[in-house]
């Protein structure tokens, strides 16, 4: 739904409409025969408004993915912030779902120019497993909370099947193209002064905290994935083989 949706390469039979999420006045046209509602934020959009303009339309239920922060650090900016937006969508007036994923495996993809250059990865925590998820088992679950009935005021926490370092994820991605990488750890500090660079102070302190080992709260391996779709979660080696081409 943004100004390059007609670009998207959808299933034959879906019909695609533009609209703008920055724009709620311009989605009147894209409500027309809807029933639920996939939201993704961005930041971007003014979500209570994108909300209003779907329930004044008759649109039934909103799915949000939000994060599983929102559990383990509710008081961090990134966390607290999920949680305001899941407030958002839960006083709505519409029947809600909210799924809380944790890490992606595509957040390998920060590694990738490094990889490229250089056969090397820089950051924190090399030994500390996270049970990271492929972004299409959450587009699965989402699929199946979307066009099933019986889903409604409920969170689903989501993982991947096993924890996962970032050491041995480097080797996963190495196995894959056939070559040896490098790990270089980072500490603590040079990690956050490093994402300082791409992230406000506040959510860069998080993540360099959380990477690292410290203070965090292991969410566990959730099994909500298979639950709900009858398929196991794909591992991280599975999503390297599928996007090993980014690193080349």
């Amino acid at each position: 739904m943004t100004r390059d949706a007609t670009r998207a390469v959808v299933p034959s039979g879906v019909e695609v409409v533009e609209g703008d999420l920055g724009r709620p006045e311009s989605l009147r046209p894209v409500w027309e025969g809807v029933e639920s509602l996939f939201l993704l934020r961005t930041g971007n959009e003014d979500t209570e408004a994108v909300l209003r303009s779907a329930r004044q339309a008759g649109v039934e239920h909103v799915v949000m993915v939000s994060s599983l922060l929102a559990e383990t650090h509710p008081g961090s900016p990134i966390g607290g912030g999920a949680l305001q937006g899941e407030q958002v969508v839960r006083d709505s007036g519409m029947s809600w779902t909210i799924l809380r994923p944790w890490e992606f495996a595509s957040n390998a993809l920060w590694w990738a120019w490094e990889i490229r250059e250089h056969g090397v990865v820089r950051t924190a925590g090399g030994d500390v497993g996270s049970p990271v998820i492929d972004p299409a088992d959450i587009a699965s679950v989402a699929g199946r909370v979307l066009t099933e009935r019986g889903h409604g005021e409920r969170i689903y926490p989501l993982t991947g099947p096993v924890e996962i370092t970032p050491r041995e994820r480097v080797r996963s991605i190495g196995r894959a193209l056939g070559r040896d990488l490098v790990f270089e750890e980072l500490t603590a500090e040079e990690e956050r002064e490093r994402l300082k660079q791409f992230m406000p102070e506040e959510a860069a302190d998080l993540v360099a905290d959380v990477d690292s080992g410290g203070g965090q709260q292991d969410p566990g391996i959730r099994t909500t994935v298979e639950d709900l779709t009858g398929i196991p979660p794909r591992t991280f080696e599975q999503w390297v083989n599928d996007h090993a081409d980014s690193f080349r």
